[in-house]
C-alpha cells in the first residue's frame, strides 16, 4: 500500500455562491433551511472529493446551527474546508454567510461540521491523505476535529449499547 502525501487544508477549499431566489423561500420570505443544507452537503462533498482524489459520500452531518435568516434576494456564500482526515473518513466544517447587495452588509449564518467517507467502485472506504495544517486557525480546527470524532464515536457506542437492550 502506498503512503498518501498530506495535504493542506488550502488545498481542498470551497467557496459556493447562490442567490436566494423566490423558490428558495418559505412564507417568511426566508431561505428554506433544506435548501441551504442542500448547499451545505455539495460544498462539503466538493471539498472531500478536492482533498482525497476519489468519489466521497456523506456518512453523517453532525449538526448545523443556523444563526441568522437569510432573507429573499440575499447572495448566500459558502465557505467550505477540510478540518482533518482519518482512514477514510474527513471532517468538513462548513460557513454560510448572508450578503445582502443592496447595503453591502453580511452576517454569519449558519456553520455546520459533516463526515464524508471516500470508496471506491463497490463502495468500500478507501484510505484518504492527512491533513497538514498551515495556520494556528487550522491548527485548532485540526485539533477540535479529534475531539468531535471522539464524542461522535462514544455517540455511536452509546446508541448500540442502547438498541441491544
Amino acid at each position: 500500500m502506498s503512503v498518501l502525501a498530506s495535504k493542506s487544508p488550502s488545498e481542498s477549499m470551497v467557496i459556493m455562491t447562490e442567490l436566494v431566489l423566490p423558490n428558495d423561500t418559505n412564507q417568511l420570505g426566508n431561505l428554506l433551511g433544506g435548501k441551504l443544507m442542500h448547499w451545505i452537503d455539495i460544498a462539503a462533498a466538493l471539498v472531500a472529493m478536492r482533498h482525497a482524489g476519489r468519489v466521497c459520500v456523506t456518512a453523517s452531518v453532525d449538526e448545523i446551527n443556523f444563526h441568522e435568516p437569510i432573507k429573499l434576494g440575499h447572495v448566500v456564500e459558502i465557505r467550505a474546508t477540510i478540518t482533518r482526515a482519518f482512514r477514510s473518513s474527513m471532517e468538513i466544517n462548513v460557513e454560510a454567510f448572508r450578503q445582502d447587495p443592496l447595503n453591502g452588509i453580511e452576517a454569519h449564518a449558519s456553520t455546520a461540521y459533516l463526515t464524508f467517507v471516500a470508496i471506491d467502485q463497490y463502495g468500500k472506504p478507501l484510505p484518504v491523505p492527512q491533513i497538514e495544517p498551515q495556520t494556528p486557525a487550522e491548527t485548532q480546527r485540526f485539533e477540535e476535529a479529534a475531539y468531535r470524532r471522539q464524542e461522535r464515536l462514544r455517540h455511536r457506542e452509546e446508541m448500540n449499547e442502547m438498541r441491544k437492550k
